[in-house]
């Protein structure tokens, strides 16, 4: 698996595909920029299923784990509906102590096993994000190479071979992995307002997450976003990824 070549400018991110498997450690992760792309290929009719690893239960200070997870899965479910995604899977893995290593790559093969997608999308793995900022989520950064493994996993029979047993067939037809939010990205989403908007109104669904923000203006940080991210490229608005081919 080979990360692209990197030029001065991200390229438009290839669309011949029509299914793809969302990966992301958490609610409310997609939202941050990848979900205006989530609707751009939807509106195309392609096929998007979000699977979430955990249930985001650790997420919110004020509210106990066991009252918070309804509360997160019941905020993406509302999300995903506003950008076209039919789709939304959670796993059982602990929000917040994300381990790499066989019961996740076991997870993540299986849950790519049976959705057989043609692209993976999922959320910024490296240690920073673009402009710097704080150290990432320990559960992204677990996330990312998991997921890159478990691509490599779900295409060889001999790897966790008890899921073809269970009548889950290898798949090898993942042909990128792409990740939001990098600080280096190779490539862009150009975005309509309709798709910025629709980004917009999927991350305003997380509102019990956002009113523990404070003074966070989601509206206006995606927006920005998304400018930026055109200016690099050359267009009005976009938002861009890191992206792997297999």
């Amino acid at each position: 698996m080979d990360e692209t070549t990197r030029n001065s400018a991200p390229r438009p991110f290839p669309e011949d595909w029509q299914r793809a498997l969302a990966v992301v450690a958490h609610p409310d992760d997609l939202e941050f920029g990848v979900s205006s792309a989530i609707h751009r290929w939807t509106s195309q009719g392609k096929d998007v299923i979000e699977l979430l690893v955990t249930k985001g239960e650790a997420g919110i200070d004020s509210l106990d784990p066991g009252a918070c997870a309804p509360v997160r899965m019941a905020e993406q479910h509302a999300s995903a509906a506003a950008v076209g995604a039919g789709t939304v899977e959670f796993l059982d893995f602990p929000d917040g102590m994300l381990e790499y290593g066989l019961p996740l790559r076991r997870a993540l093969a299986g849950a790519i096993r049976r959705h057989r997608p043609d692209v993976i999308v999922s959320i910024n793995f490296r240690e920073h994000f673009a402009g710097g900022g704080g150290f990432n989520h320990v559960d992204h950064r677990v996330l990312g190479p998991a997921l890159l493994d478990a691509v490599r996993d779900a295409a060889n029979r001999w790897v966790f071979p008890e899921q073809s047993a269970e009548g889950t067939e290898p798949w090898s037809g993942v042909r990128m992995v792409a990740f939001g939010a990098a600080p280096e990205p190779t490539h862009h989403v150009e975005l309509s307002e309709e798709n910025l908007a629709a980004g917009i109104a999927s991350l305003d669904a997380h509102e019990v997450y956002l009113a523990n923000l404070d003074g966070f203006d989601q509206r206006t940080f995606l927006r920005e976003g998304a400018v930026a991210a055109g200016e690099r490229v050359g267009v009005p608005l976009a938002t861009s990824f890191e992206v792997f081919e297999v």
